[in-house]
């Protein structure tokens, strides 16, 4: 069945409204069994063009997550990576900064995990929070140990979009394509699964006061994400608002556009050379002569 994915691409400059955008949307897939089948078969693309990028060595691959509690990053990156070669595939969660990070700019532990070319990096949320946590806490601010005139300007936040924007173009230019989603889950199911949370023993960790606390803000979140999506969304760098009520609906979607920007590199394994066979001849000839030793 086919998806438009480019549909839920926010266009570069536009602006974004998110109780205009779906949650849920008629699934890709008509039945479990299809679904679980569909998911095998990108999965096995998906290892399959990971292998070739590892090999060609030109690109590296860097996939960010953002989303609010309980939307399914963490089941996402396991399901759809789950058949990628650990030794190309880092992935990086960002919780509060350390002391050591806060002596920096905001963009500078994140960049210590960029990938390597050949290799995919995924950030489970991402520099990104510096324009949604912090503008939702401003609070948050005083401990960064910004001059008093750099926010008191009013222009802090459009500053950080400039940043963003420059170092995505940045990394572009320099082989790195960057894709991000934006699981969109609507207040309604995200309660629904905090309940579930409570319900099931095995799953009573993931659930405190707190995240209830910050479900209170969301309003704020969401004009906050409006403003992140709209500035921030490139060609070379863009944001799909997946609609996120729907989880395996969301990991078709999320894996048929990581496939498809793989396809678009025009990836290969290396070619040989005509010195490079004559090497691999030597070696079978070495090989072969110790079998008849």
């Amino acid at each position: 069945m086919h998806f438009d994915c480019d549909a839920l691409c926010v266009p570069e400059g536009g602006k974004v409204n998110l109780s205009a955008r779906p949650t849920r949307v008629k699934p890709i897939y008509s039945s479990r069994e299809e679904y679980k089948e569909m998911l095998a078969q990108q999965v096995e693309q998906l290892r399959k063009l990971q292998n070739v990028h590892y090999a060609d060595n030109r690109f590296s691959l860097l996939l960010i997550f953002q989303a609010m509690d309980a939307a399914g990053k963490d089941s996402i990156i396991r399901h759809v990576m789950t058949g990628v070669n650990p030794q190309g595939c880092q992935v990086f969660s960002f919780k509060h900064p350390s002391p050591e990070e806060l002596e920096h700019d905001f963009l500078w532990r994140s960049n210590r995990c960029l990938p390597e070319r050949g290799h995919i990096g995924i950030f489970n949320r991402s520099y990104y929070e510096e324009v949604l946590i912090v503008r939702v806490h401003p609070e948050i601010l005083s401990a960064e140990g910004i001059a008093d005139e750099v926010i008191s300007g009013g222009k802090i936040w459009e500053h950080r979009y400039r940043s963003i924007v420059d170092m995505e173009t940045h990394l572009y230019r320099n082989g790195t394509r960057t894709v991000k989603f934006f699981l969109h889950l609507s207040k309604a199911e995200q309660r629904k699964r905090f309940l579930s949370r409570i319900d099931a023993p095995e799953k009573n960790w993931k659930l405190s006061m707190a995240d209830i606390e910050e479900r209170k803000y969301w309003d704020g979140y969401m004009k906050a994400y409006e403003a992140c999506l709209g500035a921030t969304s490139t060609k070379h760098a863009p944001w799909y608002v997946v609609p996120a009520d729907d989880k395996a609906n969301a990991r078709l979607i999320v894996s048929r556009v990581i496939l498809d920007t793989l396809e678009s590199l025009d990836l290969s394994y290396p070619l040989s050379s005509e010195s490079r066979q004559k090497e691999l001849l030597d070696i079978r000839e070495q090989l072969k002569a110790e079998e008849d030793a």
